[in-house]
């Protein structure tokens, strides 16, 4: 509701949307400089991603390489990175989510992108 039942002041809806970008441009910048874990294997292989999801680090411990059985460290190392990426995803929703919500909400302007 608007008080007075007055039209909405534009001004301040844009400075409002204009702040939420730079809100979500920061958390975004936030989340790829942020580093997360996921392991496979107790530990035997463990993968680095960023908060966006990106692979940055692999470590593999040398028992779990198997020259007869390369497959069950191919399914760890997959493992390891789809750990590490479901916790990209909860940072992610951590610090994108009440972002995304207020922008998802829509501001009721047509044309701007949110």
């Amino acid at each position: 509701m608007i008080p007075g039942g007055g039209q909405p002041n534009m001004q301040q809806l844009l400075q409002q949307a204009q702040k939420m970008q730079q809100d979500l441009a920061q958390a975004q910048e936030e989340l790829a400089n942020t580093e997360v874990d996921g392991q496979a294997g107790g530990g035997l292989v463990k993968a680095t991603v960023t908060g966006a999801g990106e692979l940055r680090a692999l470590k593999i411990d040398p028992k779990a390489v198997d020259p007869e059985d390369t497959e069950t460290l191919a399914d760890l190392i997959v493992a390891a990175v789809h750990a590490a990426n479901e916790n990209a995803q909860n940072l992610q929703q951590q610090k994108l989510g009440p972002l995304a919500q207020g922008l998802g909400g829509g501001s009721g302007i047509p044309g701007l992108p949110f």
